[in-house]
């Protein structure tokens, strides 16, 4: 999968935050809802502009941004 046929930004939309191509859907929304335990088949009826290739590709997105150098600061649990 590479995203980057599915992932775009652009300045003038969602505050130039990645973003479904084509959409105004932000890769956060959709990484949101994933995380508040929608489907694919929930995430797809509620918005049907987007496809299960694009939901992949926001996952793929994340995981490649996780992954990159850049740390950023997770403060430590009290437990």
């Amino acid at each position: 999968m590479n995203w980057r046929d599915h992932i775009d930004r652009n300045p003038a939309i969602i505050g130039g935050k990645p973003k479904i191509k084509g959409t105004r859907i932000g890769v956060e929304l959709i990484l949101q809802r994933l995380g508040d335990g929608w489907t694919i088949e929930h995430l797809i009826e509620a918005y049907p502009a987007i496809t299960p290739d694009q939901i992949h590709a926001c996952q793929a997105y994340a995981a490649e941004m996780l992954a990159s150098d850049e740390v950023v600061d997770i403060p430590n649990s009290a437990a």
